[in-house]
């Protein structure tokens, strides 16, 4: 609990994370705005469709949890806090629970707050019928903190905030898609890149009938690829120098 405590402390004492969480709010919300008065009547039937920014804003939170860590590296920082917490690997894991716990919150406030003035702004039914309709909207914070792991890691590895910020952006917002163009095997391989199935685990549905792993199967392969990519940060960050 001292260790989340300390994280928590050095995390909202900093300015980028509340320009951050307010920036991934306002990207959301705000396409979710700009959507609902533009699309004709009675063609936003989808609820998915009110999450349309939710991409965008899960790069700015990527921004944030990539910053929490690099920040520490670039100032020394760090090496204070592993010679208080001799374990790396606690204070590297406090460090990314509560980045986390604030990705997570973000995500749901802005993903609501998204269906909520769709809900407002159109006429249609938008209400959270279904299962499927809940998980486009109450996932979007369960990704955004899943990708806020992704991102911790990337920083632990890095330790350089614009080489890791530059990576994580690069990667979530074009490379998966570019892969599509390699011939013959490129379809095969984006079917498994993991911010994709992130986005199949959101849309789901009948959309996604034909996908290699249902919404559930799409949220463990996320969760899986975001462990795996952290124990192997916290292992490297173990193995040499602060």
């Amino acid at each position: 609990m001292t260790l989340l405590a300390v994280e928590r402390i050095k995390l909202f004492t900093t300015r980028s994370p509340w320009w951050c969480a307010l920036a991934a709010l306002a990207v959301v919300i705000g396409f979710a705005a700009i959507i609902s008065s533009a699309a004709p009547a009675g063609e936003l039937t989808d609820v998915s469709l009110t999450q349309f920014g939710y991409g965008f804003g899960m790069a700015v939170i990527m921004v944030l949890a990539a910053l929490s860590v690099t920040t520490e590296y670039r100032f020394g920082t760090i090496r204070t806090t592993f010679q208080a917490v001799p374990n790396r690997t606690s204070a590297l894991l406090a460090k990314t629970g509560v980045v986390a716990t604030l990705s997570l919150v973000v995500g749901e406030v802005a993903a609501f707050g998204a269906w909520g003035l769709a809900s407002i702004m159109r006429p249609e039914d938008l209400m959270l019928n279904t299962t499927a309709e809940w998980v486009s909207v109450a996932g979007v914070g369960v990704v955004f903190a899943l990708a806020s792991v992704i991102a911790i890691a990337v920083g632990i590895l890095i330790r350089h905030s614009a080489g890791a910020i530059s990576l994580v952006l690069i990667y979530a917002l074009a490379v998966e898609n570019l892969i599509q163009l390699i011939p013959k095997i490129g379809k095969n391989i984006y079917d498994w890149m993991p911010f994709h199935v992130a986005d199949r685990f959101l849309t789901g549905g009948p959309a996604a009938a034909d996908a290699p792993l249902n919404q559930a199967g799409s949220l463990a392969y996320f969760a899986g690829f975001a462990l795996v990519l952290l124990v192997i940060s916290l292992v490297v960050a173990n193995k040499r120098d602060a």
